[in-house]
């Protein structure tokens, strides 16, 4: 027979529960107190190094440098921001912040594709910024710009620049000594020379060797200001066919080529030349004035911002209806690329020469809270069919060379020639 349990049984599985339960207990409050001293120890070498655990194995997520929060993988600020955090608090060594920021940044803009993308310190921004008054002298060079360097696209007939010995096409390396912060651009470059007359200027240029304007010697000259007046804007009328030349697109551009074109044809020119070879561009607003003159109406140019891509229309004050020939070469750049453009899509013109330099956007400047400034390209042109002209140009309908002979000038006696064709059609 099985025995019937007594009192005392029951009392012994009652307190062998209750040891069970204790131990469970007392387990949960080591392994939570094993977890809390791991928090504890985190991030404090020392005690990690007396527990014998690898201090050099941190948090891939982790941020040494304690500057930023969050991941460093998607964020060039945050990840300068860490290495500055460590060096603040561990390197002996130390940096100069200004000669930091000037070779980060030029860091920065030579990974990017934008050729034109610049930093200006605080000097040279107030340079950069310097009002330049109809009143102040030249050194008798006209200036351009390509892959954001400046150069000599004109040097004046009996200017101090042509006795010196300088040549279309040299490059601008130093004024005065001074490199840029990452080179000149043509606006710096046109606002450091022009000075008053009689004063000078040490300039230092480089001859490029080959046609893609690379290596070659670099010289210096001493240039005195001097009051140029180049004219802008030339014009002349062959048999039936008015000729204009711009030079640059200036602030009055429309004015004068509207003006020269009305006298040419109060003259009898029944059909134009517009002559843009050597124009490195200038105000936007003044090539769609300009554009205008022989354009009605329509699209003259498209501008492609980040957020969204507007058009300018021509401002319908078309001077004449006559059949136009516009004359480009390597050297037609930026807003004189527009014009253009705008003419040849619109089927108004026939293009002649050579392709453009495809300088078909726009460079912003913003100022930055810590000095100086930072150049970009904030918007490309695009003719009024989409074409984009940065990069590629504008290709002519005749494609033609400037011959063997420098004195003649067989790319203006083509443009004459068709346009006097379209007269007898």
């Amino acid at each position: 027979m099985r025995r019937r349990p007594t009192h005392n049984d029951s009392v012994r599985q009652q307190d062998a529960r209750n040891i069970r339960l204790i131990k469970l207990l007392v387990s949960l409050l080591l392994v939570f107190g094993a977890f809390a001293a791991g928090f504890a120890v985190r991030g404090n070498d020392a005690i990690l190094a007396r527990l014998g655990i690898d201090v050099a194995s941190k948090d891939s997520q982790a941020n040494p440098g304690l500057t930023v929060q969050g991941s460093t993988y998607n964020s060039l600020a945050a990840r300068v921001a860490e290495v500055q955090g460590i060096l603040a608090a561990e390197s002996l060594d130390s940096y100069d912040l200004d000669t930091a920021t000037n070779n980060v940044l030029k860091s920065l803009a030579d990974t990017t594709d934008d050729t034109y993308l610049r930093y200006y310190d605080a000097t040279h921004y107030a340079n950069y910024l310097k009002e330049v008054s109809a009143t102040y002298a030249g050194v008798g060079i006209l200036f351009a710009e390509k892959d954001g360097a400046a150069y000599a696209l004109d040097v004046f007939a009996g200017s101090e620049a042509e006795a010196a010995g300088v040549q279309s096409g040299d490059y601008v390396v130093a004024i005065d000594g001074d490199r840029g912060n990452d080179g000149w651009s043509a606006a710096e470059t046109v606002k450091n020379v022009t000075r008053d007359a009689g004063s000078s200027v040490v300039m230092t240029f480089r001859h490029p060797e080959t046609s893609n304007a690379r290596g070659g010697a670099e010289y210096t000259v001493t240039l005195q200001c001097s009051n140029y007046a180049e004219p802008n804007v030339t014009s002349e009328l062959s048999g039936s066919v008015g000729y204009v030349k711009l030079s640059q697109i200036t602030q009055n551009a429309d004015s004068l080529v509207s003006k020269a074109v009305a006298d040419l044809t109060a003259q009898g020119a029944q059909a134009f030349v517009l002559d843009l070879r050597d124009n490195p561009g200038g105000y936007l607003t003044q090539a769609i004035d300009v554009a205008s003159v022989f354009v009605k109406s329509g699209v003259v140019v498209n501008i492609q911002a980040k957020e969204a891509t507007t058009a300018r229309d021509a401002t319908g004050s078309q001077v004449t209806t006559a059949p136009v020939v516009v004359l480009v070469n390597g050297n037609t750049a930026s807003t004189a690329e527009v014009i253009a453009g705008a003419l040849q899509d619109s089927g108004r013109a026939t293009i002649v020469g050579l392709p453009t330099m495809g300088k078909g956007s726009v460079q912003s400047v913003a100022e930055l809270s810590f000095g100086g400034a930072l150049r970009y390209t904030s918007a490309y042109y695009l003719t009024p069919n989409g074409y984009n002209i940065s990069g590629r140009g504008i290709t002519p309908n005749v494609v033609y060379g400037t011959g063997d002979d420098p004195a003649v000038d067989l790319q203006k006696n083509l443009a004459i020639e068709t346009a006097s064709s379209l007269v007898a059609n």
